[in-house]
């Protein structure tokens, strides 16, 4: 848990009683919880939107939102789960998934596939809604960029849109160039070494780490397509919001943020997808409770292919 805003060394490890569900809620024994970049922007406190709720300090103690788990007690109104019902989904509204045990509402989680582990179902609810969301509309031959291509979204996202037949190019560091032709990704791009808002005009930009100049977006669309932000600071999520919107209407172009409906209905086809073995699951790394800390160092520092994973248990 953490009471400040910070890095990894502001989380320490207690121990508090476990908690008890209310009406509607399912108490879950966790297994394995999947690491978001969410995660790492509600322990630092940045961007801005990450501190909903606490803008000075943390009103949730304890993170992490893709849980994966047992049931161990449900409250007297739960009718779709019971004591040990296998289940995972997106706790973000709660969170708590960095712990043996954690509260949530009956209606976020899914019953577990039985093909999957709880590792990698943790690694579904966050990363495959938005990766689902974002390749939505994806045609044969279309040109897409994902941006921050090598995380956990874009290694659901690069083989969604391969598999729709678009020609993708993945953008992320050095360190990740081959993982992402290894998703599938027709051409990879290192930020650090090339400008991907210069080098061609694309049909479809996917952008998990917004950043840039609304313009430098602008050009690197092709006359009809369409740039969609996930992540990003408060700032640039504004100017793609206001000046983005009409810059690029001016132009024949569409600029936007994605806003990615969460729940069963979204990440739990693309559970089913993964253990009919159609998509593959990619974990980076797996990390005991205690060391949380450093799993989420790796995920802020952008060193992660693919998902990490806490596992209380281990």
């Amino acid at each position: 848990m953490y009471d400040r805003y910070g890095p990894p060394e502001v989380l320490r490890v207690v121990n508090l009683p476990v908690p008890v569900p209310g009406p509607r809620d399912v108490l879950v024994r966790i297994v394995a919880t999947g690491l978001n970049l969410s995660d790492w922007e509600a322990l630092v406190g940045s961007p801005l939107y990450s501190r909903f709720g606490g803008l000075r300090r943390p009103r949730r103690k304890v993170l992490g939102s893709d849980i994966a788990g047992v049931v161990a007690a449900v409250g007297p109104a739960v009718t779709r789960f019971a004591v040990g019902d296998e289940v995972y989904g997106d706790n973000l509204q709660r969170l708590g998934g960095f712990a043996e045990f954690a509260i949530a509402a009956e209606s976020v989680l899914a019953p577990k596939p039985a093909g999957l582990t709880f590792a990698e179902a943790s690694t579904i609810p966050q990363a495959g809604a938005i990766a689902v969301h974002g390749t939505s509309g994806v045609t044969p031959g279309i040109r897409m960029l994902i941006n921050g291509g090598g995380g956990g979204t874009g290694a659901f996202a690069i083989p969604l849109a391969t598999a729709a037949g678009a020609h993708v190019t993945g953008v992320d560091n050095a360190g990740k160039l081959e993982f992402m032709r290894a998703l599938g990704a027709d051409a990879v791009i290192d930020y650090r070494a090339e400008d991907f808002t210069v080098t061609g005009r694309y049909d479809l930009i996917l952008d998990l780490v917004a950043h840039r100049s609304v313009f430098a977006y602008r050009r690197a669309l092709a006359p009809g397509g369409r740039y969609l932000a996930v992540g990003g600071d408060v700032g640039t999520l504004l100017r793609i919001l206001t000046v983005g919107v009409l810059a690029a209407r001016l132009s024949g172009r569409r600029m936007g943020v994605l806003a990615v409906q969460s729940g069963p209905a979204r990440f739990g086809p693309v559970g089913e997808r993964c253990a009919a073995g159609e998509l593959g699951i990619h974990i980076d790394r797996t990390y005991p409770l205690h060391q949380t800390a450093e799993a989420l160092k790796r995920v802020g520092e952008g060193r992660a292919l693919g998902k990490v994973i806490v596992e209380p248990g281990a």
